[in-house]
């Protein structure tokens, strides 16, 4: 029978090691692999339910950014750029095919420079909470302003601010479990790669005009109570994106895969199962 379970890797690309969770496929040529890549300032833990609910035909891979979780940060000197061409490293190193890029939060800003770096590999895209445009003055300084504050107060009470924002008033108050996951996956960055991956998402590019070159199927996901991502965002990217499907999960914050994770589930394996 097929076991349901997942297993730690970790695999060195030029200046760091990247830590990474996966869940094989029952098939010796799995149909697809699907790559989680988590928001800021997370880690893979937060891919967990997904890898073990994944579709058994599936390839189910969850990393650790540079800096993030157990993947060390190398030079120190983050962008999405950086993070983006990791990444190409490590489905080359890995020798990866069929690609999906699921990616919630920063980790949407990843797969889309991704792709517009390589794609010829990614055959399919989930972009969670997520949008293509870069930071306007008013959110770098917002940025900068937080670095200011976790040098002078430290993680705890950016952490406690942090999830009053991201999560809705029912995962507030019903899941506690969503709530520790992102508590733990804060103490467990250290504070300067913390603050890197701020200056790295104040100085991200715009992607919105590569949005039309994108050729593979697309799930954009949404929570109704995201206080971070707006209308307009989302909207571009379905308006940009040729193949898209969107789906607004109606109790869910920032983190609809961590606020209503079997709603998640069944969305992107129906998605995965369709191309």
């Amino acid at each position: 029978m097929f076991q349901k379970e997942t297993k730690l890797n970790k695999i060195r690309i030029d200046d760091i090691s990247i830590s990474y969770m996966i869940r094989p496929s029952k098939l010796h040529m799995p149909q697809k692999t699907i790559i989680f890549l988590h928001g800021f300032p997370f880690n893979k833990n937060m891919w967990r339910e997904q890898l073990l609910d994944l579709d058994e035909t599936m390839t189910g891979i969850a990393i650790d950014i540079r800096g993030h979780g157990h993947s060390t940060r190398g030079h120190g000197f983050f962008s999405i750029d950086v993070f983006a061409k990791d990444l190409i490293k490590l489905i080359t190193h890995l020798n990866l095919n069929n690609v999906v890029l699921c990616g919630v939060s920063m980790g949407g800003y990843i797969a889309l420079r991704t792709y517009e770096l390589k794609n010829d590999k990614i055959k399919g895209l989930i972009l969670s909470n997520t949008h293509a445009f870069a930071d306007d003055n008013q959110g770098k300084q917002k940025r900068f302003d937080s670095i200011q504050a976790l040098l002078k107060y430290g993680k705890r009470p950016f952490s406690l601010g942090f999830i009053e924002t991201i999560f809705s008033k029912k995962t507030l108050s019903d899941n506690p479990q969503a709530i520790e996951v992102i508590k733990s996956s804060i103490r467990r960055n250290d504070l300067a790669s913390i603050c890197a991956t701020q200056l790295a998402l104040a100085a991200r590019t715009d992607t919105t005009a590569m949005l039309s070159s994108i050729t593979v199927p697309t799930l954009v996901i949404k929570g109704k109570e995201d206080k971070l991502v707006n209308e307009k965002q989302i909207n571009s990217l379905l308006e940009g994106i040729a193949d898209v499907k969107y789906v607004e999960f109606a109790a869910s914050g920032h983190l609809p895969n961590l606020e209503e994770p079997k709603k998640f589930n069944q969305e992107i394996n129906t998605f995965l199962r369709s191309f």
